[in-house]
């Protein structure tokens, strides 16, 4: 029990000590209500929220300036439980600090975001736009260090702190911040920074210090997701931090694949929850995968299997989705386990195998739909049974509309119908051998319901293979 509950308070504590979120402005939600609804499908702690775009603007396009606007967004995060981990004033990247005869108003606006969006206290400020030469350039580099003690103690009197986003390793950085005298100016840690410069993270992190960084953009350019890149060694990075005694938020800010750069959510609640499995934060699937004493290879087949359907559903890498998957994997275990006993019993009494195993698929078969309701709607389950039996519906479906142009709706709802049929039983068969064959009885019961309509289906096949073969196609 002593070592149980020294089990839990490690967990608790490693949740606590880091947090995962997404930058709103990258998941394309730049302070938009969805951002909340997104990063919690996608198992996020929180979200960096964005100040709005800048330009040449004196002012932010903050639509939260307006205490009803912000009123509302935090009520909704609330309702997720997703937290504002930080607030980003992101139009730094492109507009210079240095040029900005506002940058205190602007800052100040940050400021009063923060509070309204429930007392954050790590605001993001880029120094991109101040170009690539002010850390040589002795004139400019004393303007960004005056500006910056300026923010910085007005920081201070707010009870926040400005993380910076700088070019420089940890010496660089321990210098600018030693000329800044100011404990509100902090750095907001770039992964990619450090990894596009060929410069080594974890010894980066050791010398810059845990008192020097406020957060960390955990994330590489886009290429690959974080558990493919050989550049990112997440294990270690952990390592360092938490030596150096560390806590804070870890935000994605890249790092999403580019054969699927558009595919926001895919892309990105993969790498939440990578982060979150390296960095012990993520919470228990509710549904146990019933994988104790089966052989490990089988395991990973069959998970590999049931992905292919939470690939499908768009939910892969969220909570949810590990929910879906330990439900789709048990249900094939299940089979497995059902047939086999069958097949046990076939030796002493074959009548009383069948019997037990229909027995048991019929329990079994309405369990799962009963437990895949918990986390998704009919249709969805729809889109799991039709990955779990190769999409044979829709394949048939539309190939049947395809030959015979004529169906009636009567005629395809019947069609349809009887697909439907065939999946509910499928699902049960317990190889792909058997769940074609299921299909292929229906498909003749389809057949034979055609030709007593009057429809000649040789003659209809024939037209249709003339047809596909003239739009370049073949069957």
């Amino acid at each position: 029990m002593a070592l149980a509950a020294l089990l839990c308070c490690a967990d608790a504590f490693a949740q606590s000590r880091y947090q995962v979120g997404v930058c709103d402005w990258m998941i394309l939600k730049r302070q938009k209500l969805g951002a909340f609804d997104l990063a919690h499908q996608m198992g996020c702690d929180g979200i960096e929220v964005d100040m709005g775009g800048l330009g040449q603007r004196d002012a932010f396009d903050n639509k939260l300036r307006d205490p009803q606007e912000a009123a509302h967004f935090k009520n909704v995060a609330d309702s997720l439980g997703i937290a504002v981990g930080a607030i980003a004033m992101s139009g730094f990247y492109a507009q210079d600090l240095t040029q900005k005869a506002t940058y205190m108003e602007l800052v100040d606006d940050c400021f009063n975001t923060m509070d309204c969006m429930g007392g954050a206290t790590v605001a993001f400020l880029p120094l991109g736009g101040c170009g690539n030469d002010w850390t040589t350039d002795k004139a400019k580099r004393r303007e960004v260090v005056k500006r910056l003690h300026d923010i910085g103690e007005a920081a201070l009197q707010r009870g926040k702190r400005v993380g910076i986003d700088t070019p420089l390793d940890a010496k660089g950085n321990l210098k600018l911040l030693k000329e800044i005298k100011s404990p509100g100016i902090a750095i907001f840690y770039k992964l990619q920074t450090i990894i596009e410069h060929g410069w080594d993270v974890p010894a980066d992190l050791r010398r810059l210090g845990a008192s020097n960084i406020c957060a960390i953009h955990a994330s590489n350019t886009d290429g690959v997701w974080l558990r493919n890149d050989s550049l990112v060694d997440m294990p270690a990075i952990k390592q360092a931090l938490d030596q150096m005694g560390w806590s804070g938020w870890l935000f994605v800010e890249r790092s999403r694949d580019t054969t699927m750069v558009r595919n926001v959510k895919l892309n990105y609640s993969a790498n939440v929850y990578y982060l979150k499995s390296i960095f012990n934060a993520n919470p228990v699937s509710e549904v146990v995968l019933d994988s104790v004493g089966r052989p490990t290879d089988y395991v990973q087949t069959i998970i590999k299997r049931s992905q292919k359907a939470t690939d499908e559903l768009g939910i892969t890498w969220t909570p949810r989705g590990q929910n879906v998957l330990n439900i789709i994997s048990n249900r094939y275990f299940e089979l497995n386990d059902i047939y086999a006993e069958r097949d046990s019993l076939k030796a002493t009494d074959k009548k009383l195998a069948e019997a037990q195993c229909d027995a048991r698929l019929y329990r079994s078969h309405f369990a799962f739909d009963g437990a895949l309701s918990r986390y998704l709607q009919p249709k969805d389950i729809e889109k799991v049974k039709d990955v779990m039996t190769f999409n044979v519906v829709k394949v048939t479906y539309d190939a049947q509309l395809d030959m015979i142009p004529t169906l009636t709706d009567e005629e395809k709802q019947q069609i349809l119908i009887w697909l439907k049929e065939a999946r509910e039983l499928a699902i049960d068969a317990e190889s792909s051998k058997k769940k074609h064959d299921v299909f292929g009885k229906y498909k003749g019961r389809i057949n034979n319901y055609l030709s007593r309509r009057g429809y000649d289906l040789n003659k209809e096949r024939e037209a249709w293979y003339e047809r596909v073969k003239a739009r370049g196609g073949k069957l």
